[in-house]
């Protein structure tokens, strides 16, 4: 009997080798070559089925009429999808188990369904008699929603051509698998064969495919990363296990903008949305406290407001220690440095920084802020009441000008901020109709003389355990 071939596949990119590299050369990632079957050859010859030829047609000839999204009719939901589902469209919506990616889609399920319009749940992890337990609990026992149990992929597909429901959701995809393909359940070749069977449906029967992919220790989709890329959008389920707050990020949206968020609220009556997310991370104190700021971030096309804390410790050990949390890492040290250099001595001290409300701040608009919120805690004196920060932050501790200012200055008007640090040309020092002031900044020493009271015309600004002390 001849030995069963066997192939490596990174489990990050899908690269395929003939034998066991330490390092993947397609991703450059260290261990994530694993083994798996090679996958049987189709036959060919006279007896193989011959496959029609794909026929070519025109550009210009392509009917766009019934491409326009289909609203599900959470807001929040349709914000990060763009608008809401498209004909044909795939999406894969990633998160950790528990942070409620299947009540949500069972939800999004109810409400297409209510609009008279046939909904198939495929659940592959749970019963029917489970998944009609958390229906009953969310009201969502629609007639048109209808229910199947099943891994094989070939069914699966079979049972969509036959129903024709515009709207399928896959919980999950490591949960299937297909009898065209070898290896285990939940193995890079099964995942990968699986979505390219319910994507090949999906663009042959014009049905939205949802499907629900496990989170990997990394944060990354299991399965390999090519999996991301054969889909339309891309959306990352976040959120802490012992909050009831939820983000919903897109990361990729071949039909809407990407970088999209929506918030949402766990409750007992399933996933409630979040309409107002920047009264929520301000957090509801009264009185300004030191090593707190606050910013504006634009997430999409949404501004969002977000306290950014710091904490600076007398360090014990000769080399301090530096943690982020919501803040990029290496952001963050670059930043100390800049500091460090307009006078913040901060070489011998712990410095931990926090995004309040586990939101993620990525973008660099939100520099100005972070090393606002440091100084601050590094001197023990508190930023103004009502104060927010907005610009990013240069090697040279210039502070650069930022996009959709208005709209970042509105929305902080909203929750009652009247004054906002901006960069320097940027809009001036006028006075919007809400009331706002707008400071100019240049630079970094400039923003802290100004912000804790130093003396701009005596040299950078100083904050060593010596003033401290003082």
């Amino acid at each position: 009997m001849a030995k069963a071939k066997t192939l490596f596949v990174c489990r990050e990119c899908g690269y395929e080798s003939g034998r066991w590299l330490g390092q993947c050369p397609g991703c450059r990632a260290w261990n994530t070559m694993e083994e798996t079957d090679a996958a049987p050859a189709a036959p060919v010859g006279k007896g193989a089925a011959a496959k029609p030829a794909a026929k070519p047609v025109k550009m210009n000839k392509i009917d766009l009429e019934r491409m326009p999204h289909q609203p599900v009719g959470i807001a929040e939901l349709d914000r990060v999808l763009g608008g809401g589902l498209v004909e044909g469209g795939v999406v894969l919506v990633g998160g950790e188990p528990g942070v409620g990616k299947s009540t949500l889609l069972l939800q999004a399920c109810q409400l297409v369904a209510a609009q008279g319009r046939p909904v198939l749940y495929v659940s592959g992890e749970e019963s029917a008699r489970q998944v009609r337990l958390r229906a009953k609990r969310l009201n969502a026992e629609s007639e048109n929603l209808y229910m199947l149990a099943e891994t094989d992929i070939e069914s699966i597909c079979g049972a969509i051509e036959k129903m024709g429901a515009p709207l399928v959701v896959i919980d999950s995809i490591q949960t299937m698998r297909s009898d065209r393909s070898t290896g285990t359940m939940g193995s890079v070749s099964q995942v990968r064969a699986c979505a390219g069977e319910a994507l090949r449906t999906a663009k042959e029967t014009g049905a939205t495919v949802l499907m629900v992919g496990h989170v990997t220790r990394e944060g990354n989709i299991a399965g390999p990363r090519v999996l991301e890329h054969m889909v339309d959008t891309v959306l990352y389920f976040e959120g802490e296990r012992k909050s009831s707050f939820r983000v919903l990020r897109a990361v990729k949206n071949r039909f809407g903008s990407t970088d999209e968020i929506g918030v949402f609220e766990m409750t007992g009556f399933g996933m409630q949305e979040v309409l107002n997310p920047s009264q929520m991370l301000i957090g509801q104190r009264e009185q300004a406290v030191a090593g707190a700021a606050v910013t504006c971030s634009m997430e999409g096309t949404r501004p969002v407001l977000c306290e950014v804390q710091a904490l600076c410790a007398a360090s014990p050990y000769g080399q301090p220690r530096r943690m982020a949390t919501g803040v990029d890492f290496n952001r963050m040290l670059m930043l100390l440095a800049v500091m460090e250099r307009a006078g913040v001595r901060l070489y011998n001290a712990d410095v931990y920084a926090n995004a309040v409300g586990g939101l993620r701040l990525s973008e660099p608009a939100s520099d100005l802020a972070i090393v606002a919120a440091i100084a601050s805690a590094a001197a023990g004196k508190a930023l103004p009441w009502g104060t927010a920060f907005v610009g990013e932050v240069g090697l040279t501790g210039e502070v650069r000008p930022v996009s959709m200012l208005e709209r970042r200055a509105n929305e902080c008007a909203k929750l009652g901020f009247d004054t906002l640090y901006v960069p320097k040309g940027t809009l001036g020092s006028r006075h919007t109709g809400s009331g706002m002031k707008y400071i100019p900044v240049e630079n970094v020493s400039e923003m802290l003389a100004k912000v804790l009271g130093k003396q701009a015309n005596n040299g950078p600004a100083r904050f060593d355990r010596e003033d401290q002390k003082e």
